[in-house]
């Protein structure tokens, strides 16, 4: 009998990296599976099937990867969020609490219209603090967030808790214990 490949089949764990005790989920093994990277793409997007979706937002980097293919897909805008800094024109900040400290990302101010119905895309769900960033970016811009999809989430971090908390539907492919 086949076995039928799901989505955790295509993550590969790198122990310890980048820091000791850390389990490192590398999706670029995801990415590089034709078979693999098609199948993520539509299991994000299924959740919301015939939903009005104006525009995809992603978050830096690995998440530009899947929200272009969902973008595509959808046939809709693509938004990047990104760090601050990054954006070329006229933007919006957002900070965000790290671990050790605070970061900050931006949005281009024209990427969202106002009443926009906005899907944000990334690869992994951790503490939610940079997907909660992006959330209050596409708001102030008067954009409504549909939803927010994952190909991973680590629910010991609590990420999916605090954007639920926000009243954001969140959905993820898979999920990994620990950190």
């Amino acid at each position: 009998m086949i076995k039928r490949l799901d989505v955790r089949d295509y993550i590969r764990t790198i122990p310890d990296f980048p820091h000791e005790g850390i389990m490192f989920r590398d999706v670029t093994t995801l990415f590089g599976d034709p078979r693999g990277f098609r199948m993520a793409i539509d299991l994000l997007l299924h959740p919301y099937a015939g939903l009005r979706i104006d525009k995809v937002a992603a978050l830096e980097a690995r998440g530009f990867i899947l929200g272009g293919a969902v973008a595509h897909q959808l046939s809709v805008g693509f938004a990047p969020i990104r760090k601050k800094g990054k954006l070329p024109w006229k933007t919006i900040a957002q900070e965000y609490q790290l671990e050790y400290g605070e970061a900050i990302v931006e949005v281009h101010e024209d990427a969202i219209l106002p009443g926009e119905q906005v899907l944000v895309v990334d690869d992994l769900l951790a503490t939610g603090g940079t997907a909660e960033a992006g959330i209050k970016l596409i708001e102030r811009l008067g954009g409504e967030v549909v939803g927010c999809c994952f190909v991973i989430d680590l629910p010991d971090l609590g990420g999916r808790s605090r954007l639920e908390a926000l009243g954001v539907d969140v959905h993820a492919l898979c999920a990994f214990e620990g950190g």
